[in-house]
């Protein structure tokens, strides 16, 4: 470690091997916890690249617990949190009105970081039991479409940096690799980022990985389509601006996507969503991002028609629905 920092000092780069060694290495508590800080606030001082973040990526997915939902080809629909915006988890609504439309979802959720509205905050106060058993989960996808991922089940080597990352108190190289490492290798993803640079850095390792994408930001720094101001998409098919009137929404105020000051809240804005008797806002945040992750399965579609695919999945009861099923089904 000590001539990979020495490198690191003098602004070199690292291989992807070399970055899957180094947290390979870390699992086997082959450095100091000093050495790991040092090697964290060095990737905190100048951007990661590609071949360092996916080799990162290549150790944490050697070292998961698999989950293999390769039949069902399902999406992902993830942000990479830690914008401060503190909404209401939209994401995770956004996946109960996709799995609703009757499209496989395999999410990847955690506690959250900076707010009570983490994907497992949420799922967990509806009195599910997570769970890396694939029978069950396997079962969660044939019964209602969609299969929740809790991450502390699924990589077991994050616990050897959780001591230095708790120590350290700031986002590291690890909170950008949260997005990349659902363990069932999904074959669509719906990605949240909080700016341009990690827009342009995620569509540059996803390319590498082949897999089907959208990248999406809006243009305030929300790491998901927000309908505060005008958003921005990337996926292999194309790289667009679009004004949220343009797509027939209302301007989002960012009050009202505010995600409560308590877990029951947070639980309460989700159930409203699904019941439909959410605010209008609320509501068309959630329909707009299920609509570019349906855009991601079915790229022939013009993103109008997914917007009324979205729709009428929340609308019908469908969503709501899905839920209910989900949650009877993962107790």
């Amino acid at each position: 470690m000590k001539d990979i920092l020495n490198r690191l000092f003098n602004h070199e780069e690292l291989t992807s091997e070399e970055t899957k060694q180094i947290l390979l290495n870390i699992t086997r508590e082959a450095y100091p916890e000093a050495q790991i800080s040092a090697l964290l606030t060095v990737f905190q001082m100048r951007s990661i690249t590609v071949d360092e973040l996916i080799g990162f990526r290549e150790a944490l997915m050697e070292t998961r617990v698999p989950i293999d939902f390769a039949p069902y080809s399902p999406i992902d629909i993830v942000g990479t949190g830690g914008d401060g915006k503190n909404t209401f988890n939209i994401s995770t609504c956004a996946c109960f009105v996709v799995a609703g439309a009757g499209y496989k979802v395999a999410k990847h959720g955690n506690y959250g970081a900076t707010s009570i509205s983490g994907a497992s905050n949420v799922i967990e106060q509806h009195g599910v039991r997570f769970t890396n058993n694939a029978d069950k989960l396997k079962h969660s996808m044939d019964e209602c479409n969609i299969a929740y991922l809790h991450a502390q089940l699924f990589n077991p080597a994050m616990k050897f940096v959780g001591p230095v990352r708790k120590a350290l108190g700031v986002r590291t190289l690890f909170n950008l690799l949260g997005p990349l490492v659902n363990p069932s290798r999904p074959t669509y993803q719906l990605l949240g980022v909080a700016d341009l640079t990690q827009m342009r850095l995620y569509t540059n390792v996803f390319y590498r990985l082949g897999i089907d994408f959208a990248v999406v930001n809006s243009l305030d720094s929300y790491d998901e389509i927000s309908l505060t101001d005008e958003f921005k998409v990337m996926t292999r098919n194309y790289e667009r601006i679009y004004r949220p009137q343009a797509l027939g929404f209302s301007h989002a105020h960012p009050d009202e996507l505010f995600g409560g000051a308590c877990k029951e809240d947070a639980a309460l804005i989700f159930d409203n969503i699904l019941n439909n008797r959410a605010t209008p806002a609320q509501t068309q945040c959630v329909i707009v991002n299920a609509a570019f992750a349906i855009q991601v399965m079915e790229p022939e579609k013009e993103i109008e028609e997914c917007i009324a695919i979205a729709r009428e999945s929340l609308e019908s009861g469908r969503a709501m629905k899905t839920l209910k099923k989900f949650i009877e089904i993962n107790q």
